[in-house]
């Protein structure tokens, strides 16, 4: 019965020892990443680019311009 016990301490003891090494370790695959809200610069940047490509109309470029410009 001794042996027992002492077995089972000693499988505890290392149990709560791993599981603590296993606790510091990051999980999510890598490091954090922080998601940051555009500049109107960038928005801006981006929105000329867009109608340089041809994505959205001289029209719909104007209007989210202005619109942009307006929450300024």
């Amino acid at each position: 019965m001794k042996k027992f016990i002492i077995a089972a301490s000693l499988a505890l003891s290392a149990m709560l020892f791993l599981g603590g090494c296993v606790g510091g370790v990051n999980l999510g695959g890598g490091p954090k990443t922080e998601i940051r809200n555009p500049t109107l610069g960038q928005q801006l940047i981006d929105l000329q680019k867009a109608r340089d490509t041809g994505a959205i109309t001289p029209d719909e470029y104007n209007a989210k311009r202005a619109e942009l410009m307006s929450k300024r």
